[in-house]
């Protein structure tokens, strides 16, 4: 039987580079707006202002350095055997691009489907704000780096565990982003 508590544990570590990617995007974004201003055909905005090309890449390549500082902290206190992205650093690195970019590609999904239904940048959108960006990155996972998704996340609880703790984590990074007055709204 496995070690519940240790597979939720690994699950929610192993899942930072993810979680780092979102937030860091609001730090490095603002430049380039990635729908260049178009509208759909639906007569809105494509993404809006909040979705930029600086804050796509810097939040990915963000989530990326992050998971590789963590690896090296996995290798130096000797927990490769328990915690780890892949084997060798072509495979950490794969893990690493396809959780970051995932991450952000699934919030870009998320906007793209809150301005078809008539939520505009900054309105609550619910799990649409919390949910697409873990999911996308489950999805780049199992299809770029599969026995690392298999090993985490293909067992269930893995999965459940990330999508249940996602909704308050956001909130509460949300939050201190408002306070900081780097977002405009604390949702």
């Amino acid at each position: 039987m496995p070690d519940i508590p240790f597979l939720i544990f690994s699950s929610f570590v192993l899942f930072i580079p993810a979680f780092v990617a979102n937030p860091a995007a609001v730090i490095t974004g603002g430049h380039f707006p990635m729908d260049f201003g178009r509208k759909f055909i639906d007569g809105k905005r494509i993404l809006g202002d909040g979705k930029t090309w600086s804050g796509y890449f810097g939040g990915s390549l963000s989530g990326v350095v992050v998971g590789l500082i963590l690896y090296g902290m996995f290798l130096l206190l000797g927990l490769q055997n328990y915690l780890s992205y892949g084997n060798g650093i072509l495979s950490v690195t794969v893990t690493l691009f396809a959780m970051s970019f995932g991450s952000l590609t699934g919030d870009v999904m998320g906007s793209f489907i809150k301005r078809r239904i008539g939520i505009e940048r900054g309105g609550k959108g619910s799990l649409l704000d919390q949910w697409p960006f873990a999911l996308v990155s489950f999805l780049f996972l199992f299809i770029f780096s599969t026995n690392f998704f298999m090993t985490y996340y293909g067992n269930i609880i893995g999965a459940v565990s990330i999508l249940i703790i996602t909704p308050p984590l956001h909130r509460l990074v949300n939050i201190i982003g408002f306070r900081m007055k780097k977002k405009e709204v604390p949702w």
